[in-house]
Parts: C-alpha cells; structure tokens; sequence
C-alpha cells in the first residue's frame, strides 16, 4: 500500500503524518532537528509521556515520504477515534486547555516552549487529553513572547468563556472557525459582566482591541515588548486561573435526565441489557460507536468488555455527565456531541483537514438504541435513508425498533400530524434486510420494542 499522507497536517513545515497499511507514521523534516534533538535530549519528552500528557512514539527504520527532507521517522501510538473540538462537552474542553497550559509549564522547565496551543492538537485517549504533536516544541529563547498566545485564546479562552456566559452550544462556531472564534466575535458576544473579571478583560477584550489596532502592520502581528521568563510563566499562571474558574453548571433537558422518565420497567431495562451483552459476546466487535447515547448507559456494555466505544449524543447536558463519569473510572468511553441530522462535516482546506463522520468510519457495531423513532418522525428520514446511513458507517447493527403504539412515540405524535404510514415493523425489517442481514430479533420483556441484531450484506 503506497504512502497516505494525512491532510491535516500539511500546514507545518518541520513534519508531517502518513499512514501506511501497518499503521501511522510521521516525518520529521531537516528543518526541526535541532528542536526534536533537544526535546528527546532534555528529557521534555519522557517526562510528558510519564505524566500521560504526551503521546508515546518509537523512531523507526522506515522509507521516507519525500526524502529529500526527511530527518527521521518516528512512529506514534494509534488513536483509536479523532475527535475534534465542536464534538467535546465544555469539561472536556476545559480539560484540553488546562493539559495545553501544563505541558508549556513544564516545556519551560526544560529550556523549551509551545510554538502551538491549538486544540485540534488534542486527543482524549483512555478518558484523558493528550498532546498528539510531537513537532508543538520549540527551543525557548528568553525575552521572546508566547508565539502561541493569541491560538491559546482563539482555541480554548474563547469557546470556553462564551459557553460558561452566554451559551453552551456556542463552541458550535468552531467549525466555522477552524483558525479558532476571532477574538473580536467572542468579545461582541459576550456579556459587559465578562469586563469586570480581569483575566478576561486581559486575555479576551483588550486583547482583541490590540488586534485590531495591530491589524494593519506591515507583518499583520503587534509588536511586542521582551517578556521575561517570570513573566511568561504569569500569563500562562493567570490563564490556567482563568480557565479554572470558568464553570457550566448544566440544568435539566429532555435528554440529559432521559433515564429518569423512561417508560422501561427494570425487567424491561434487565432483558434489554443482557440482549445487548449476548449480542456482544457472540460478534466480538472491536469498536462500537454508540448513537444517541444519552449518558452512555449500554456504550459501558461494551467498554466494561475491552471495548473501545465513541458515546455520541446531540444533548450537551447528557455529553457533559457522561465525560464526568468517564473521568471517574470509564477509560474507553469517549462522550463526543452529534447531532445525527446535522454530523460533523469534513471542513478546513478542500474539506480535508478536519475529518467528517463518516470519514471516521466504519466502526465494527454500532449501537442505535430507541433512535430510530427520532430521526424517522422528529426529522422526517425516510427508513431507507436511515439504512444507507448504517450501511456506511458500521459492519453489524444492535438497533431498537419502537412502534408507534409505545408512549415515547406518542408523546412525539402529539403535537404534529401522523404523516408516517410507512413507520412500521415490518417495512422496518423489509428495508433494512436489504442492507443487512438480520441475525436475531428479541422481543424485550414488558415493552413493545424489538432489538435487533444485523449484520451488513456483502457486495
């Protein structure tokens, strides 16, 4: 299999990552080798990667992808799911920012510095944030200014900030501002209370009127005065403070309290689960991407087996406990925010930078647990859409099928008009068993609800 080089790490000239057919590998060009020396000389390294902030990587004897360039090979520890920062509840941004202000305190420490603070760089691997650049360090050199200062805000400060004051679905402009939100789109959103917290008025508001004063230089950057190292070890102090003290503290929702309303029994909730389990054991998937998970009740079925599950859901409040849970204890669960209707598409340079969904995938199973009611009549998707949309993503399929005699349909048909005729059981099995195979059908006790097991056809 020829070289694949990952579109999203064209930008930066000391390197880049490929994937070849036995994994992923990254170049570091001739240009960084002195800054790779001293990060693996220094002991930054080591020491990142003992502290669980920094990804691991072995120096392989591999063939370059341009040659020319190449310094060395090195090959990193795979992630098992990308997720970007849209996709992330506010305490897993908040997590992110502070590994970022971390890692720079400790860089400093070793005669190094972060030349970025993006937060595309991290990664939540076994329920912790990780640095995944390897190529983010740079010799610091005293009296020079964060270079990475202003990504730190526009990636972190800001999505934050607007979250915690004006609105949780406001880190939603990050896939609109893949660069991170400007400065002085965050300081126009946010409320005047924000100007009587210093760091904020620091960090978000003056800097962004410095911006704009800056903006017409002939180098498009303000001209900044030396920073000593005490200094710079303050503005990173003062924003780890400020990120500290921003908090979200989520109300009630539908969803997020969806397990106190259910209409399951505990007989109900016992046979669902133990289905679930023996489907489990009987296909041995080695992912699972949970759909509509809610708090990520059945996607610990299968992480409590090994498995490593994507727990995605489209209501923040049920992503934000789900990610506290995972922090206590949950390591291969990873809560990820997904409107179904609306999933996170491939943005950046030709599309290509940030992955789409389905580009992610597919997953070995995908569970799609009292879903299909939702996207059927709450979006109007025909079933054989629904199908085709299984079909891309997952290899076998545990999904529930809800009829509209249960009361959670009900409740959707009360207030609009019963334009469904083709939501039925049997038109249900007939369209998917052109997609898939149905392998079991279990009737659970004390509903009327099916899951199902199924298995993609082979073309």
């Amino acid at each position: 299999m020829p070289s694949q080089v990952v579109p999203g790490s064209f930008r930066d000239p000391s390197g880049f990552l490929f994937f070849r057919d036995d994994g992923i590998y990254r170049q570091i060009n001739h240009g960084y080798q002195e800054n790779y020396d001293l990060l693996m000389s220094s002991r930054l390294y080591s020491t990142l990667v003992d502290a669980g902030l920094l990804i691991p990587h072995e120096e392989v004897e591999a063939a370059p992808v341009v040659t020319e360039q190449a310094y060395k090979i090195i090959k990193p520890q795979l992630i098992d799911f990308i997720s970007y920062p849209y996709e992330w509840s506010f305490s897993q941004l908040k997590d992110a920012a502070l590994a970022t202000l971390a890692i720079q305190k400790w860089a400093i420490d070793f005669g190094m510095t972060l030349k970025d603070a993006s937060a595309y760089n991290i990664q939540f691997v076994e329920g912790r944030p990780l640095l995944i650049d390897t190529l983010s360090f740079e010799r610091y050199e005293e009296g020079r200014p964060w270079v990475a200062y202003r990504q730190f805000c526009q990636h972190f400060l800001a999505p934050l900030t607007l979250m915690a004051y004006s609105h949780i679905n406001l880190n939603q402009l990050l896939r609109v501002y893949i660069d991170g939100i400007p400065l002085d789109l965050a300081s126009a959103l946010l409320p005047v209370r924000t100007r009587f917290r210093f760091s904020l008025l620091t960090h978000l508001h003056m800097h962004s009127r410095s911006q704009e004063r800056h903006a017409d230089s002939h180098d498009g950057k303000a001209r900044s005065a030396k920073l000593g190292k005490t200094a710079f070890l303050g503005i990173i102090n003062n924003l780890e403070s400020a990120i500290r003290k921003l908090e979200w503290r989520p109300g009630k929702t539908e969803w997020g309290d969806y397990y106190e309303s259910t209409n399951y029994t505990s007989d109900s909730h016992k046979h669902k689960v133990e289905a679930i389990v023996g489907f489990l054991d009987r296909l041995k998937p080695r992912k699972i991407w949970d759909l509509g998970a809610n708090t990520g009740l059945f996607s610990r079925l299968g992480a409590d087996r090994g498995i490593p599950t994507v727990s995605f859901d489209i209501d923040p409040v049920a992503v934000e406990k789900n990610y506290l849970n995972v922090k206590k204890g949950d390591k291969l669960v990873l809560p990820l925010l997904l409107d179904l209707s609306n999933p996170s598409p491939g943005i950046g340079w030709k599309n290509e930078e940030r992955m789409s969904l389905l580009d992610r995938g597919p997953t070995d199973m995908a569970f799609a647990l009292a879903l299909i009611h939702h996207l059927a009549i709450s979006n109007n998707l025909p079933l054989v859409r629904i199908a085709d949309f299984f079909d891309h993503i997952c290899e076998s399929l545990v999904i529930e099928f809800v009829p509209k005699t249960d009361s959670q349909v009900k409740r959707l048909l009360t207030t609009r008009e019963d334009i469904f005729p083709d939501y039925t059981q049997e038109a249900f099995e007939k369209v998917f068993s052109e997609y898939f195979t149905i392998q079991d059908a279990v009737a659970l006790d004390g509903s009327e609800r099916t899951l199902y097991l199924m298995v993609k056809r082979q073309a």
